[in-house]
């Protein structure tokens, strides 16, 4: 089978999401040991829900994740789980954040489903960000 499917009992899926957030405010604090730690935590939650990453950036004032999920999760819990995760982990370790916003990220994202002939133009996408 192709890769691209995965399988569990009784399907066969291909669910993916670019998904973006931003700090409160659009405060660019998410440079330095905060932009490595982001990613470390991003990573172990999404492999502790079962969810792989394809592709990740974190600029200063917002993220942007290609996540390949299951059919039962919902887009709405996926975020949940990063965001609420990643915040409070954040802010428990570096103090300064909770100086600068009230809550690091805003209640808002944006989600878009990803299918098959779109995956490289989204993470072409996702890596040229680093290079505007």
């Amino acid at each position: 089978m192709d890769e691209r499917w995965k399988t569990n009992p009784g399907c066969v899926y291909n669910v993916s999401y670019h998904i973006i957030w931003c700090p409160k405010y659009r405060r660019k604090l998410l440079t330095g040991e905060v932009e490595i730690r982001l990613k470390e935590l991003l990573t172990f939650k999404s492999e502790q829900n079962g969810w792989e990453i394809k592709k990740m950036e974190i600029m200063p004032d917002h993220v942007h994740v290609f996540i390949k999920a299951t059919p039962s999760d919902s887009i709405a819990h996926i975020v949940s789980q990063l965001k609420g995760f990643t915040a409070y982990q954040l802010r428990s370790e570096f103090p300064h954040l909770k100086t600068r916003v009230p809550t690091l990220w805003t209640r808002s994202y944006y989600v878009e489903t990803i299918g098959h002939i779109s995956e490289k133009t989204i993470t072409q996408y996702i890596q040229d960000q680093k290079n505007k």
